[in-house]
């Protein structure tokens, strides 16, 4: 398969781009930062140096041609202001499908996280600031522009996430208590998921648990 990774050089999306490239797949990368290109290259992944947030359709859609499957795993991340949460991971997020669209690739796995749907209609959380709302308002919309759109989706919802090994036991469903998972998880489930064509238009909440990772998808399908 070719696959190609948004946000390609965050930790799970680096995890994911050496799994996936160690069976065999053409992984390409989407980076902002051309000073990483050589990361994504160690990892056997092939950089294409892309700014979402100002790139058009017509640009993401050359870099996503005759791919199999779009990993959207980019995020404004630990430090970005209100502004880029909404930049990042509500508008590249859109842009991505849209360019999915336009290049005819139908399997779209995108990382969200728990939690998202608790700003849901307006509703604000008590003992959250600003900034972690507006991460949450746009997550929320990224998925719900995800939802109403023709593609083979899969929206990924991890809990915490902590470094280490992973430990190839998860819980994922539909809803799950809070808790952590180790990145190197999430890399795993999502590599399970895009082997997986009956986790498409499902939402999935993951963390740490007691089921392989290969049975747990297989459940969740």
């Amino acid at each position: 398969m070719r696959i190609v990774i948004a946000g390609a050089h965050g930790k799970i999306a680096l995890i994911l781009g050496r799994m996936l490239h160690d069976r065999g797949e053409d992984v390409v990368g989407i980076i902002r930062n051309p000073a990483q290109s050589d990361d994504l290259r160690a990892v056997g992944v092939t950089p294409s140096v892309l700014d979402l947030e100002n790139a058009d359709v017509d640009a993401v859609a050359r870099v996503l041609a005759g791919a199999d499957a779009v990993v959207f795993a980019a995020g404004a991340g630990p430090g970005s202001g209100a502004a880029r949460k909404d930049t990042v991971d509500r508008a590249a997020s859109v842009l991505a499908a849209d360019a999915a669209e336009k290049a005819g690739v139908q399997r779209f796995v995108q990382i969200s996280g728990i939690g998202s749907d608790a700003v849901a209609d307006g509703a604000r959380p008590d003992g959250i600031d600003e900034v972690f709302y507006a991460y949450l308002v746009a997550k929320l919309a990224a998925e719900d522009d995800l939802r109403a759109r023709d593609l083979a989706w899969t929206i990924l919802r991890p809990g915490a996430l902590i470094d280490g090994p992973g430990t190839g036991q998860v819980r994922l469903a539909d809803k799950v208590s809070r808790g952590s998972v180790p990145r190197a998880d999430v890399a795993a489930v999502i590599v399970a998921l895009l082997d997986a064509p009956g986790t498409a238009k499902k939402v999935l909440e993951l963390v740490s648990g007691n089921v392989e990772i290969a049975a747990a998808v297989r459940r969740a399908s």
